[in-house]
């Protein structure tokens, strides 16, 4: 047999089942394509392109210090109030990104989803790329911010990646959610940008946890509570507590959204291209 003939994917009925996780990696090209889609579409076909990844979190920034620093009069513990608020945002811009792509990522792919066979989960898979190269810009803009401020990086940098990672897992755990019940109930695409606006202010992007201890645990149950003292922690390096407590609740929450969003997706993802 000629090595260089093209692979025969055969559908047998019933079989998916048993062949779901290994098809997911026989499609890895059409998630790479899917992903280089979107990021194309990002930064090549909108007018502002690349400067509103900057323009977005810069009013933020503006924003947020304005709110919590002068109006809320939160302590900053030494810290520029200005990076604590931008250390703050770059988990959260990584979560709404990668949230909002995947809520919608389904629908917004319904001609694929309804004419050809291939792992649903491609597709919220494929939509985190964007996030991550926003993050990737935003983090190119935010080091010399920390170095003018007179922040110097320490070794904890090197464990960005774990919270970077832990960031996509909380996203892809939620979108996965939203994203299978959108299809079904379209009234949820509605939901997604109503969870962001609550979740800009339940999360502890303008303030500090550490000097909140009556409401250290409660905001812990937030997941992304954990991701955002770990950039601080990581970007900040000896001016920020490390609270262990909020990490583990962070990874526990995350794998309880993966897990049960991964269930739920795969029970309904046989209805897709019926009902999209």
């Amino acid at each position: 047999m000629n090595s260089s003939s093209p692979e025969t994917l055969v559908i047998q009925a019933g079989q998916a089942e048993q062949h779901y996780w290994r098809d997911l990696w026989r499609f890895r090209e059409l998630l790479g394509f899917l992903a280089w889609r979107d990021i194309k579409v990002r930064y090549k076909q909108a007018v502002l392109g690349i400067t509103w990844s900057l323009i977005q979190p810069a009013v933020q920034t503006v924003l947020l210090t304005f709110v919590f620093s002068k109006l809320a009069k939160m302590p900053d513990g030494g810290v520029p109030y200005p990076l604590l608020v931008l250390a703050g945002l770059l988990p959260w811009q990584l979560f709404s990104s990668a949230f909002g792509g995947a809520s919608n990522s389904l629908v917004g792919n319904a001609n694929l989803i309804s004419r050809i066979y291939f792992p649903r989960l491609i597709v919220p898979l494929s939509a985190l790329a964007v996030a991550l190269v926003d993050l990737l810009i935003l983090l190119a803009i935010t080091l010399p911010v920390t170095l003018l401020y007179g922040v110097m990086p320490t070794w904890r940098l090197l464990l960005l990646p774990v919270f970077i990672f832990l960031g996509l897992l909380v996203a892809l755990g939620a979108g996965l959610w939203i994203t299978a019940l959108t299809v079904k109930y379209r009234d949820f695409r509605f939901i997604t940008p109503f969870l962001l606006q609550i979740g800009l202010f339940v999360t502890p992007i303008g303030y500090r946890t550490d000097f909140l201890p009556n409401w250290r645990d409660l905001l812990a149950l937030n997941p992304l509570t954990g991701v955002v003292n770990g950039f601080r922690w990581c970007l900040l390096g000896g001016d920020m507590d490390f609270y262990a407590s909020s990490l583990v609740m962070s990874v526990l929450i995350s794998a309880m959204l993966l897990g049960t969003g991964l269930w739920y997706f795969r029970g309904t993802e046989r209805q897709f291209a019926d009902v999209i």
